[in-house]
């Protein structure tokens, strides 16, 4: 491909000066604040947004805030043709940290460490010096390229919603916030919150509350149950079964004749659920075994069991397993439950393939459940995400994915959502390589030092093949 030598000595030139780049960015803790005059998401975004935006111009790019959402860099004055979309805001810094603490960025063993390192300001500044490094060796551009900064990913991406409030989309887009080769597929979802009213029963025994998980997105860990009017020895002696099929695990404390049942899974991502020993699902299981007085809230649990079964990750129960060749299983994840004597709240998480819509997704889990009287609350569904293979844009990008990793490229078809989601014509396109695990959202996030140095390289051939 044109330009590569000099691309590859331009950046390997500049890979210390990125490098600080990089860490002064991790050093402001740009985690989602309160909203205040002017900083839509705190102070800590907007002073991100401002020290990207000043690096940007330093390198001789025009540059423009939106209200501090947004934050953009254009390449030059030409006609529109591709955006590199990447964002600024961090998630919490969490506990755990042992290389470093999370805003101290730290070089170390071929690596630089810090929230932030992968996702996504190692990636920022990795498109930045691309850009940088096609416009300071004069290489001849017919369109441009803009940057686009954002900051408030990792909390729903209003900051992106903001921005094509008034901007249009260019022709191509790529997010550098994920995986390499291309993920041109991701999963439409369907956030299914569901909830049921009926009498208070004074019976025994019988089930007080139920609960489990916190989170939509992830499978929980633990549930627990209150019941009344049966002893501990016998629910124990039928969690055995349980936890043998299960590897969930079973423990009760009881005090003045209420025994609280604790269930232990295992949590994972609800894109993957079958990662994850939902103690959810499995503590309704144990709790059908259980010889519990006929009322409104046994036939609730009941109910439940019967549509959420342990390990059914592709929801065959509500009759929605759905499968496709390009995107592979809808799955299922039973995510969130309150249920006490009069009532339920629930919430699941369902990962759609290309060929799910709402006629056999949403419409047929509504039904379903209202048979057995509950509601889902739900009217619509968040459509898959679909750019075809055989585009422009993507052939272009797995071309020199290949050109200078050596590898093959493919593309890839996730349960999770990116940046591009709601994009016609965007991919999700680097910076983690095959294999790498970057320990994204937990302690002692990382971002390898070459993988970024040639993800500009890539970014940057990337632009002279499609702007030229």
């Amino acid at each position: 491909m044109q330009y590569r030598e000099q691309i590859e000595a331009y950046l390997d030139a500049h890979k210390e000066e990125m490098l600080a780049d990089i860490c002064r960015l991790i050093r402001i803790n740009s985690t989602k604040g309160e909203a205040v005059i002017d900083c839509p998401f705190g102070e800590g975004p907007a002073k991100a947004l401002a020290e990207a935006l000043e690096m940007a111009e330093r390198y001789g790019f025009t540059v423009k805030n939106y209200e501090n959402y947004v934050g953009t860099a254009d390449l030059n004055d030409m006609e529109k043709q591709l955006d590199i979309l990447a964002h600024l805001d961090v998630v919490p810094a969490g506990d755990g940290w042992s290389v470093t603490e999370p805003y101290m960025p730290v070089i170390k063993d071929g690596r630089v460490y810090g929230r932030g390192s992968a996702d996504d300001k190692g990636p920022a500044i990795a498109a930045m010096y691309a850009m940088r490094a096609v416009k300071e060796l004069g290489i001849p551009l017919n369109k441009n390229v803009r940057l686009i900064l954002g900051t408030d990913e990792e909390c729903g991406s209003s900051d992106i919603a903001h921005y094509y409030a008034v901007e249009k989309e260019a022709p191509m887009t790529f997010s550098p916030d994920a995986d390499f080769p291309v993920i041109n597929i991701e999963k439409g979802s369907l956030n299914g919150h569901f909830v049921a009213k009926w009498d208070t029963e004074e019976v025994s025994p019988r089930i007080l509350s139920v609960s489990g998980g916190k989170i939509v997105n992830i499978v929980p860990g633990k549930a627990a149950a209150s019941v009344v009017g049966i002893g501990s020895a016998e629910i124990l002696e039928k969690a055995e079964q349980i936890q043998k099929k299960t590897g969930v695990v079973f423990t009760c404390e009881e005090s003045e004749g209420t025994v609280i049942i604790h269930a232990e899974g295992e949590g994972a991502h609800a894109s993957k659920p079958e990662e994850g020993k939902n103690a959810l699902t499995a503590l309704l299981e144990l709790l059908c075994m259980l010889p519990f007085a006929a009322c409104s809230t046994t036939d609730a649990v009941e109910k439940l069991h019967r549509m959420f079964p342990f390990g059914d990750h592709q929801a065959e129960a509500l009759g929605i397993n759905l499968e496709d060749e390009l995107s592979g299983k809808l799955t299922m994840n039973f995510s969130v439950l309150e249920l006490n004597e009069d009532g339920l709240d629930g919430i699941f998480d369902s990962r759609i393939p290309i060929c799910g819509t709402t006629e056999n997704v949403l419409n047929v889990v509504k039904e379903r459940m209202a048979e057995d009287g509950i509601t889902l609350l739900n009217e619509t569904q968040n459509p898959p995400h679909h750019v075809p293979a055989d585009s422009p844009l993507v052939q272009t990008l797995l071309a020199c994915y290949e050109e200078y990793t050596g590898q093959k490229g493919e593309c890839l078809a996730i349960g999770g959502g990116t940046y591009v989601h709601h994009l016609e014509r965007g991919v999700a396109f680097g910076c983690s390589m095959p294999g790498t695990d970057n320990r994204m959202h937990g302690a002692d996030e990382f971002a390898v030092v070459d993988e970024l140095v040639l993800s500009a390289k890539i970014f940057a051939q990337v632009i002279c093949e499609l702007c030229c």
